[in-house]
């Protein structure tokens, strides 16, 4: 940690944008609908709000922490056995993320553009890409994802204004929907979208000043969050409720609907996809440097380089278990939700286990003075 480079706010923030921001903004307004139906808006915000407060129940315990992951400091809170045992389910969680969004990229690319290629070689290519990247050091890490954010943020807010001009305002009510409890439940698959937020206990304790992480976890989750509700604000908009159950990819089709003034480019669907492209990468990049870093720490290593290529075989082999679009989905959902008890659940346990140990210390040092 000496030998490197310090990461600042705005960094740690890029790094939470661009790490959330991934292969879930194609399917996104699928899973609102399908939870919420014109309350698609109102579901993502309440998921959005889950995930800030996993995001911030996780910053405040780097901060107590400061120069520790959830790896190490779990040990320290509740007892080296039973952390390392919970660790190895955030790694493996983290594994198995890592494994559906390569193959969801694969999918999608396979489906839309490279139709004649198989399915193995686009996820290969991609894990590769993120396997290859994971040998850099931590400050490497953050300014890949500091040079890719601008390309993911402009042309999605492009996507949307243009898109608007289509929008009918009906299609957005009744605002609150018909199936409230559908729509809580709906809220834990939108919240899982945002997963990727738990880099941050990797990042604070490189951080040059690691009590600003609470600044840069409000800039990443509001940010990355008013950009996939700006989303499903425009799509259901556009397209409607109904129409949108019957597409795979809703913002892809967004896309190719909207067209620059004067028929410049009469369709965008290109462009996103290249930018979505990326957005899988800077995903798929943190969750795998996430999970052969926690390893590493689990193991007390010295260097993470060279479980890079180790876990690889690993994860390709979890990437390509689901046997075909809906049955990845359908894990996709199912992992997602089960991963909340890992993301938000466990650390909230651990800061109220911390809050307690410290101030029973506080009560032992005050008694014997």
């Amino acid at each position: 940690m000496e030998n490197t480079r310090p990461i600042t706010t705005y960094q740690a923030a890029a790094i939470l944008i661009s790490t959330i921001i991934g292969v879930g903004v194609l399917p996104l307004p699928l899973f609102a609908v399908q939870a919420g139906d014109t309350g698609a808006p109102l579901v993502t915000l309440l998921g959005m709000v889950l995930g800030a407060i996993g995001l911030f129940i996780l910053t405040f315990l780097g901060i107590r922490h400061p120069e520790k992951t959830i790896i190490t400091y779990s040990e320290d809170i509740i007892g080296k056995v039973l952390g390392r045992i919970c660790s190895l389910f955030v790694i493996l969680f983290f594994f198995v993320l890592t494994g559906l969004a390569a193959r969801e990229f694969g999918e999608v690319v396979v489906t839309g553009v490279l139709q004649e290629t198989p399915l193995e070689v686009t996820v290969i290519v991609m894990l590769l890409l993120a396997c290859i990247s994971c040998r850099n050091a931590i400050n490497v890490f953050s300014y890949i994802h500091n040079f890719y954010l601008p390309m993911l943020v402009a042309p999605v807010l492009i996507v949307v204004a243009l898109s608007l001009k289509n929008a009918d305002p009906l299609y957005l009510r009744p605002i609150i929907g018909t199936n409230l409890p559908h729509m809580l439940f709906g809220t834990l698959t939108i919240s899982a979208l945002f997963q990727g937020s738990f880099i941050i206990t990797m990042i604070i304790p490189f951080m040059k000043n690691p009590k600003k992480a609470i600044k840069a976890s409000l800039f990443g989750i509001s940010i990355s969050g008013g950009l996939y509700l700006l989303l499903v604000i425009a799509t259901v908009a556009v397209f409607g409720a109904e129409e949108i159950k019957q597409i795979f990819w809703p913002t892809l089709e967004l896309a190719r609907t909207t067209a620059l003034p004067g028929n410049v480019l009469q369709r965008l669907d290109v462009i996103f996809l290249a930018v979505w492209v990326t957005a899988v990468f800077t995903t798929l990049f943190s969750s795998y440097y996430f999970t052969i870093y926690s390893i590493q720490q689990l193991l007390h290593l010295q260097d993470h380089k060279m479980l890079s290529c180790s876990i690889f075989p690993f994860v390709f082999i979890s990437a390509m278990l689901p046997q075909n679009l809906i049955q990845m989905y359908e894990f996709i959902k199912f992992v997602g939700r089960v991963g909340l008890l890992i993301t938000i659940l466990y650390p909230g346990i651990l800061l109220i286990i911390d809050f307690i140990k410290n101030r029973r210390r506080k009560e032992n040092a005050s008694q014997q003075t």
